[in-house]
Order: structure tokens, then C-alpha cells, then sequence
């Protein structure tokens, strides 16, 4: 299977599947064809699956490192930085990198779905000038038919399972209309707790959400989790969201949400989602959030921005 044309740096095609049988037929190729070539590769996909494609494999399964996209990818936002772009770094002295990632699934809920769409659509932006490849499979039977539209707008290329040779240009492909549509306004229940904070009050306002998140049930390391994001949040508000912001926090279903809204406009899509170089002082703290929490949303517009972020009880 041919998925990066003559002088082409980076290949992003979407494989539509159906069954087990045309998801195996889509990606074991792939995967055998960048073992032939000498490329290193990784396969990050729920854990069923991972199973088909190294059982395809065989022996050669040992040469190709495994990764359980449903713990590793539960976040969306940490995909690019945490799985993607740390393999294809740790292997970027040794020609191309071929990767099949697997980050919309049946069971992603409708909360995690605007993330997922975005972190496709980032994909392009992040690797434009690298030597890589990732196929990203959709399950075209069990997904809606809005998710396999979307693919075609974040994907330049979409491979039919009926047909895995046959890539076809998507004709409505356009990642910056995706990302600009899922930038989705993020409504917060009412009566939920919330308080003002500028630099004076940032001690305050961490505390207020300590408080608040234990009252509601969380605990031990999570808490420590939201802790520090609250922290690093609350302190970019301050630095770069104008001086101040409000900072709210309630349990929806088995998760506790936190968020932090402030003034300030996010204009880089891949805040948060790009590892910072060891030289850079600052350019941490999206990262982290989206290191800890199981969910990070955000709405960015020229009136402020809100980071909302979701832990497990």
C-alpha cells in the first residue's frame, strides 16, 4: 500500500473499514510494508484491534511498538504530543516514521467527539514538514456518517476497505474549517461553582477549587491532578488572558469539571499539543493540563477564552 507520493514529507489518508477481516487487509500491509523499507513503526489503536493487527503480523509483530489508544489517547489533546509526536521524535534521526492511529472508536461519547475531530485536523498542521505517515481507521459500519464526513474533511486522502490500493483525494478536505467548527461555545450548568480571580487572588482561587473538588468526591492523585491544573490555568489567565479570570467547577455524571475562563484569545491551534524545545522556559502549562486531565475542551473567540477539563472520580 502506497500512502506518501514521490517527494511527499508527510501522509495523513483515513482508512475506512468494515469488519475485521478489511481492517486487518488495511493495516498489517501498511504496517509489514514500513518494516520492509526500514521505517520505525508504531501502532496506537483500542485495545481489540491492536490485538488483530499484531496477530497479523506474526513474528514481525516484534519489530513495532504497541500502544492502547483507549488508555493512551483517552484525552484526545494528548495524542499529538504524548503518542505521535513523541515516537516520530524519538525516531527522528532515522528516515520516516510510519504510524496507524486509531483515535475515534465506537464508545467515544459527545463530549470527546469535538476534540477528537480537532486533534485530526491538528495532525496536518503538526507534521506538515515530516517524514510521516499515519493512517488513521475509521469503523465505517459502527461510526455515524457524520464522523466519516468529518474524516473526509481532516483527511487529504480516504482509502476505501472494499479496496485498500484504492486512495482517493477527499474533495471536501479542509482541516482549518474543521477545527473552526468544533471551536464550539462550552455552556456551564447553573448553579455552578464558580470564582473571580485576578494575581492577588490566584492562592484563593486554588483552594476554592480543592475544596470544592473534594465536597464533590475526588481524591488522592486526582486530586493532586487538578490541583496542578487549576495552578497552571489560573496563572496563564494572569500571564496572558488579561490579568483576571473566573474559575468554575461541578460533577457531571462520574467526572468532576473544572474550568477556567478568562479574557484573553487562544490564536495558536496546537497550544498545548506541541512539546516545547528544553531551551524553552515557559509554553508548559496546556501541555500539562492536557497531560493529567481525561478531557480537555475549548472555546476560543475575540471575547476570551475557556478551558474546561474533566477528571474520573
Amino acid at each position: 500500500m502506497s500512502t506518501a507520493t514521490d517527494g511527499e514529507l508527510f501522509a495523513h489518508p483515513a482508512l475506512f473499514y468494515r469488519g475485521e477481516e478489511q481492517y486487518t487487509a488495511g493495516t498489517v500491509p501498511f504496517v509489514r510494508a514500513g518494516l520492509a523499507a526500514g521505517e520505525a513503526v508504531a501502532v496506537a489503536v483500542p485495545g481489540p484491534r491492536l490485538e488483530l493487527i499484531r496477530t497479523g503480523l506474526g513474528s514481525s509483530a516484534a519489530g513495532v511498538r504497541f500502544l492502547d489508544m483507549t488508555e493512551v489517547g483517552r484525552n484526545p489533546g494528548r495524542i499529538i504530543p504524548g503518542v505521535l509526536r513523541a515516537f516520530a521524535d524519538a525516531h527522528a534521526d532515522s528516515g520516516r516514521v510510519r504510524i496507524v492511529g486509531e483515535p475515534i472508536w465506537p464508545g467515544r461519547t459527545a463530549v470527546e467527539y469535538p476534540a477528537c475531530v480537532q486533534h485530526e485536523a491538528l495532525i496536518n498542521s503538526a507534521f506538515g514538514d515530516r517524514e510521516v505517515t499515519i493512517l488513521c481507521p475509521y469503523d465505517a459500519d459502527r461510526l455515524e456518517p457524520q464522523v466519516l464526513a468529518d474524516a473526509h474533511v481532516t483527511h487529504p486522502v480516504v482509502i476505501d476497505g472494499i479496496d485498500a490500493d484504492a486512495q482517493l483525494p477527499s474533495p471536501t478536505y479542509d482541516p482549518q474549517r474543521a477545527i473552526a467548527r468544533y471551536n464550539e461555545p462550552l455552556p456551564h450548568p447553573p448553579g455552578a461553582a464558580s470564582i473571580s480571580f485576578d494575581a492577588g487572588e490566584l492562592p484563593k482561587s486554588r483552594y476554592f477549587a480543592v475544596q470544592e473538588a473534594e465536597r464533590l468526591g475526588l481524591a488522592g492523585l486526582r486530586l493532586q491532578d487538578l490541583t496542578l491544573a487549576v495552578a497552571e490555568l489560573t496563572t496563564n489567565s494572569v500571564l496572558h488572558g488579561g490579568g483576571s479570570g473566573t474559575l468554575r467547577i461541578w460533577a457531571e455524571d462520574e467526572r468532576i469539571v473544572c474550568e477556567v475562563r478568562d479574557h484573553g484569545r487562544l490564536t495558536d491551534p496546537l497550544a498545548g499539543r506541541r512539546p516545547p524545545s528544553r531551551d524553552q522556559p515557559g509554553g508548559r502549562g496546556l501541555l500539562l493540563v492536557h497531560y493529567v486531565a481525561d478531557l480537555v475542551r475549548v472555546h476560543t473567540a475575540p471575547d476570551g477564552t475557556t478551558i474546561r477539563f474533566y477528571l474520573a472520580r
